[in-house]
């Protein structure tokens, strides 16, 4: 399934949602421009490789230093391929701007920061000694889809599923969207696990550490009623309603 439409409305301009997809596009673009070392040294400073903190969580008494802490925000920033770059920024067009909307934009900056940590924690924890740089957005916006679930989950989801050559559209519940990815990458995390435990291929640990962190967080930040007055029913889109249902 790949989701073509969120059918939930937006009242203001995702602003940070722009930023953080015109920020990960520029360093996408000046990664490319590097020299397979000079690519290379950028990854392994900025990206996250968990076996630097094996100290640090062995309880060695080593504390950690800025530059132990800046990739854990600088991995969310890169990517490794045209496809992983594409893939994660349409995933957070379609589905960032609807939080952004609820939080605020400070608000939604920072969860998106603090989902994406959490998935950083996350890719750490459970593949520490792996010397695998990790890298991508895709933890924070699991954030994200956490929280759309936790605030959505009757909404409907326009995706497409190609059967041979023919794209057919469907519409279902974002509970069922999104819970069927997050289960996946729960079965694919413990296969992960049990096959290649020293490496991590893909950071499904770091996925499913941001959608925890977002379908906990988003609850405790969303704005009230107060401050977002609350859709009349007639101010849907598309004939849905304004929590994205027919």
């Amino acid at each position: 399934m790949f989701p073509i439409r969120n059918t939930v409305p937006t009242r203001y301009p995702p602003v940070i949602t722009w930023v953080l997809i015109a920020t990960n596009c520029i360093a996408f673009l000046f990664e490319i421009s590097l020299s397979p070392y000079e690519l290379e040294q950028l990854l392994y400073q900025f990206a996250l490789v968990p076996a630097r903190y094996s100290g640090i969580l062995a309880s060695d008494g080593i504390d950690p230093a800025i530059d132990d802490v800046l990739p854990l925000f600088t991995m969310m920033f890169l990517h490794g391929g045209w496809l992983h770059l594409i893939l994660n920024m349409w995933t957070l067009w379609l589905f960032g701007p609807t939080i952004e909307d609820r939080l605020g934009h400070g608000r939604y900056l920072a969860f998106y920061l603090a989902c994406g940590v959490a998935a950083s924690v996350a890719h750490i924890f459970f593949n520490p000694v792996s010397i695998v740089p990790a890298l991508g957005a895709s933890g924070a916006i699991a954030g994200v889809l956490g929280s759309y679930m936790r605030l959505f989950p009757l909404a409907r989801v326009v995706v497409v599923i190609p059967i041979l050559f023919i794209p057919l559209f469907f519409e279902v519940y974002a509970f069922f969207y999104v819970g069927f990815w997050f289960l996946m990458q729960i079965l694919q995390g413990l296969l992960d696990l049990a096959v290649t435990p020293m490496r991590a291929d893909v950071a499904w640990w770091a996925h499913i550490g941001g959608f925890v962190a977002g379908f906990a967080l988003v609850s405790l930040i969303v704005q009230s009623e107060r401050r977002y007055r609350a859709y009349y029913r007639d101010e849907g889109v598309l004939g849905f309603d304004p929590e994205g249902r027919m």
